[in-house]
């Protein structure tokens, strides 16, 4: 199957293709167009261009037409234990219809800007579908980010509209997001854009209405003009390769705290109660729920559950290791996604049950993905191997452009290594075929001529039982060029001691070798994450370089605390 999908991907992905719904084919003859070497030409990629269809159209109202109205579209877990709710495919496709109305009698219509700022609620997923619905393009953007970060989203992509609530509870902690949108829209006006209208859901269980701070004229309530409205709306057909969304990146996307409210049992509650099969996570939060104790996992049954799933950074053996032994009670295979905003989908991933694992590898390419490793020069490397990887040939997941910024897209994926995508990741290859995700390329240390990716010490630091997590940077150093400076997180209750430093050392040199020991060790209570599951490293890079003054913005991390207290410990 992976062959066909290689040596003939426009009948495989037609094939695919076939099982959605489309108002009108595509042309057979033109499935796929691209051009991915800038030699040539400008870079482009379309598939399926022609072919008009709908994605609400598909994931909802076929659903309804093939009689599973009735049945659960989706379950939502609130804030607080025993808050929830579920909507079936009928309710779904009448709410999103509402809406899709409301914004239509708004002047709101295809190719129009929506900014979706909502956290986890029902109304999130009603307000990407009935965007879809009309071909209004939208962009979620993390419902915690700051105002300014809100502003210069709006600023760039202009939207008719801004969807948000008034406020919405994490843990114990009120976030009042109408204050931050309110903000945003100042800010946004200060740079020549202004929103005309606040459509804002009353999230009753958090702040009542009479509390939130109001524009009249510019702000309206969700639930006072959305409800009023048809519950049918036709659909808007549009061109396989017209945009669906937004998505902006930019190192400050980010994963939330763990789900450790009201403590660190949530989510195996949450699999329990909904009889989860498939657990899908970060590296990091595997961590962190490692550190918490087995005894949090345990008190829960776990039983329906089939296949574990990792992504967001590679996930190092002890953590891949924990999760399948403990999490999985030996029984679950782990999918160890590789991907990107970029690429749409998955671009590597173990499939359970068709060859064995290897913690910590994302082992072989999706269907339709070739995956090539290159040297500095651009030439493909055979056999066992590490360099960089690249991606021959497109896929439809792929992105088409930086939105507003063409030459960018080009320069940044497609210059360095003419005729591939280049993902800026590096990767190792072994004797057997499976693929090992060494981090970013900008995350390899160049220590007295060693090439070594931090990838590799932190999965050996935390490999040591008292280690909890670690992240490394390179600094400068007069002797070895590159430095090794590693921020380490201790496992609950294990004090800071010179005996462990010594120990996490010793480590790293039996598993990599004396040149990759860590010149610094610094404690770190925490670290600083992004809410996509990654660690950010520009900012651990500034601490240890002792370039304080030129942090950045940190509003948009999931605790932007964790930095002050690595600043506090840097001499200790």
């Amino acid at each position: 199957m992976y062959e066909r999908s290689i040596k003939d991907p426009a009948g495989f992905w037609s094939e695919i293709a076939d099982a959605f719904y489309w108002k009108e084919k595509w042309n057979p003859s033109e499935v796929c167009s691209e051009n991915l070497d800038v030699s040539k030409g400008p870079v482009h990629i379309s598939w399926f261009k022609g072919g008009k269809t709908n994605i609400c159209y598909n994931a909802v109202d076929r659903n309804v037409e093939a009689g599973s109205g009735d049945k659960i579209a989706m379950y939502w877990e609130g804030n607080e234990p025993g808050q929830d709710g579920k909507l079936t495919y009928s309710e779904l496709l009448e709410k999103v219809c509402q809406l899709a109305n409301y914004l239509k009698s708004v002047g709101v219509g295809k190719g129009d800007a929506v900014i979706i700022y909502l956290p986890m609620l029902l109304e999130l997923p009603i307000a990407m579908l009935a965007c879809a619905r009309i071909g209004a393009v939208h962009s979620v953007v993390f419902a915690g980010f700051s105002a300014d970060s809100l502003a210069q989203r709006i600023v760039d992509c202009k939207p008719k509209l801004v969807l948000t609530c008034n406020a919405v509870k994490r843990g114990p902690k009120p976030i009042l997001l109408k204050d931050i949108v309110d903000a945003a829209l100042v800010e946004s006006e200060k740079n020549g854009f202004s929103v005309g209208i606040c459509l804002t859901y009353e999230n009753q269980s958090v702040m009542k209405r009479q509390d939130t701070k109001w524009q009249v004229g510019r702000d309206v309530w969700w639930q006072d003009v959305v409800t009023n409205f048809p519950t049918k709306c036709d659909v808007e057909w549009v061109d396989a390769e017209d945009p669906l969304f937004l998505l902006y990146t930019s190192g400050s996307t980010g994963k939330p705290k763990t789900p450790n409210y009201p403590d660190a049992g949530r989510c195996w509650d949450i699999v329990d109660k909904y009889k989860v099969s498939i657990f899908y996570t970060a590296p990091t939060l595997v961590r962190s729920l490692m550190r918490d104790g087995d005894e949090y996992v345990t008190r829960y049954s776990r039983k329906s559950l089939r296949v574990l799933g990792s992504v967001g950074e590679p996930i190092n053996p002890s953590a891949w290791r924990w999760f399948y032994n403990v999490v999985g009670d030996s029984k679950c295979p782990i999918s160890d996604t590789w991907w990107q905003t970029e690429t749409g989908g998955f671009m590597m991933t173990p499939l359970p049950g068709a060859w064995p694992q290897k913690p910590g590898s994302a082992t072989f390419p999706f269907f339709g993905v070739q995956p090539v490793i290159v040297d500095e020069k651009g030439q493909e490397i055979e056999g066992e191997c590490s360099g960089y990887l690249c991606i021959k040939k497109s896929w439809p997941g792929a992105f088409r452009t930086l939105y507003g910024d063409h030459d960018r897209y080009e320069t940044t994926y497609f210059k360095p290594f003419a005729g591939y995508y280049f993902t800026g990741d590096g990767c190792s290859r072994d004797k057997d075929g499976y693929h090992w995700l060494t981090g970013r390329v900008d995350d390899v240390i160049n220590v007295s001529g060693h090439r070594i990716g931090t990838a590799e010490v932190e999965s050996a630091l935390v490999s040591h039982p008292q280690c909890a997590e670690a992240a490394v940077v390179g600094v400068e150093h007069e002797v070895k060029g590159q430095g090794i400076y590693a921020f380490v997180t201790l496992v609950d209750g294990v004090p800071y001691s010179e005996e462990l430093r010594k120990s996490l050392i010793a480590k790293v040199r039996t598993q990599i070798g004396a040149f990759a020991a860590p010149d610094r060790i610094h404690w770190a209570p925490g670290l600083p994450k992004t809410r996509s599951g990654k660690i950010m490293r520009r900012i651990l890079r500034k601490i240890a370089a002792k370039q304080l003054d030129e942090l950045g913005d940190i509003s948009t991390l999931a605790d932007p605390g964790v930095v002050d207290q690595l600043i506090a410990l840097k001499d200790c």
